[in-house]
């Protein structure tokens, strides 16, 4: 068995297109999919999201909440707003009279909740889609190749 030469597995990835193009378009998609199943809901995958990260993290100050989901401060603040709006989150007082904490309110739990039993629906119908081989194998390469591009990364995570 022969190994390709090097200029024709180089030709071969060109003829391929812009990876960042096809991460897109896949990313668009999967998040298509996932958004159609959390709107019965009544909410946003990004708002499952900050829901599911408060529940689990309890009152923490918004710097800390951002730091962990990995997003800027001004889109934390955006993306906090609706749900302060509907009752769901809080800004409460911090541990002291400048600080404040966000926090999950019972209102929130139950609609964090019906939420999750949506995200698993669109989890198994995107399983059963792409079937269960070609969803372990995907994620394999998603984790490596997170892993390989780590000492790149730049920073926070925008959403």
């Amino acid at each position: 068995m022969s190994r390709k030469s090097d200029a024709a597995t180089q030709a071969e990835l060109k003829a391929l297109g812009c990876t960042n193009l096809k991460l897109r378009q896949l990313m668009r998609r999967v998040a298509a999919y996932y958004d159609l199943e959390m709107a019965k809901a009544g909410l946003k995958t990004t708002q499952y999201s900050l829901l599911s990260h408060v529940l689990k993290l309890g009152p923490l100050r918004p710097g800390e909440l951002a730091q962990s989901m990995k997003v800027s401060a001004s889109t934390l603040t955006r993306n906090l707003k609706p749900l302060i709006e509907a009752g769901w989150i809080e800004l409460a007082a911090g541990t002291d009279a400048r600080s404040r904490s966000v926090v999950i309110t019972a209102a929130g739990r139950a609609k964090r909740e019906e939420a999750r039993h949506r995200w698993k629906v669109a989890q198994e119908g995107l399983n059963q889609l792409l079937g269960a081989e070609r969803v372990l194998a995907l994620h394999v390469l998603i984790n490596e190749s997170l892993e390989l591009l780590s000492p790149i990364a730049t920073g926070a995570d925008d959403e």
